[in-house]
């Protein structure tokens, strides 16, 4: 399948909805068949996806901020702060098999909230075209969005679970990247945690607006995997790997759009 360089596919959803392991699986999916070069962000301050991926003590985004605010001194002359903090961010995005990870870490404050946010967003805009995808695992809910942390993306892939209330929270994210004029060449929808038919949640899913591109099904061997602490790579389950794949194929396969 040919892909455009730089692909950014932002995941999104309420918590609870089982985003992070959304996007620990499509990146799984794309090593294992070997689509091109990957990164994943991390860019939930409740980090999760680094857990996933199996990658142990990531350096952060906000942990680079306070070792530069601490040591000033340091910093090399003619290089203002910011350029210096974006150079150490660069250089230590976290090298693992098969892919790359950026973490944003927690921040403290407000104001170091706000700081980092911007800074992330400026470093995911100069570094995309470095990788054939980024996969971004967003805060819950709609704190990226309403920040606009991630800019320009190519996908946003809402995930909701198998809840009328979670998938009128998927619609209130779209509705608000709409909003806010967010350029997204594709928009789309997953349900995750599927028990049941998906008949009841029809027309609540149609008034999303947004592309249904897959549903995973309830698992107990995903529940099994949450507590174990094994990183995605060590999980096999054909159902859920099948879903991914599909759910995969269905966002390269379709222009979507935010529909303004």
């Amino acid at each position: 399948m040919e892909v455009p360089i730089g692909t950014v596919i932002a995941v999104n959803g309420k918590g609870g909805t089982g985003k992070s392991s959304i996007s620990a699986l499509l990146v799984a999916h794309i090593i294992e068949k070997k689509l091109g070069s990957v990164l994943a962000i991390d860019a939930d301050p409740n980090s999760c996806l680094a857990d996933d991926l199996g990658v142990a003590r990531p350096e952060t985004i906000v942990g680079i901020c306070e070792e530069v605010s601490k040591n000033l001194s340091r910093i090399p002359a003619g290089i203002t702060k910011d350029r210096f903090i974006e150079m150490r961010v660069q250089e230590a995005i976290n090298e693992a098999k098969g892919f790359d990870l950026l973490v944003m870490g927690r921040p403290e404050g407000p104001g170091c909230y706000c700081y980092v946010n911007n800074l992330l967003r400026g470093i995911i805009g100069k570094i995309t075209k470095n990788y054939d995808f980024v996969i971004i695992d967003n805060a819950a809910g709609m704190e990226h969005i309403s920040r606009r942390t991630t800019g320009e993306m190519n996908k946003l892939l809402v995930v909701s679970d198998y809840s009328i209330p979670g998938v009128r929270s998927a619609h209130r994210i779209y509705e608000l990247a709409k909003e806010l004029g967010i350029k997204i060449s594709g928009a789309y929808l997953v349900i995750n945690k599927v028990s049941g038919p998906l008949a009841p949640l029809t027309a609540e899913i149609v008034n999303t607006g947004l592309e249904v591109a897959g549903s995973i099904p309830y698992d107990e061997e995903v529940v099994d995997w949450n507590v174990s602490n094994k990183p995605i790579f060590d999980f096999y389950d054909e159902t859920i790997r099948t879903g991914i794949e599909e759910i995969f194929n269905n966002l390269m396969a379709s222009a979507g759009g935010l529909g303004t």
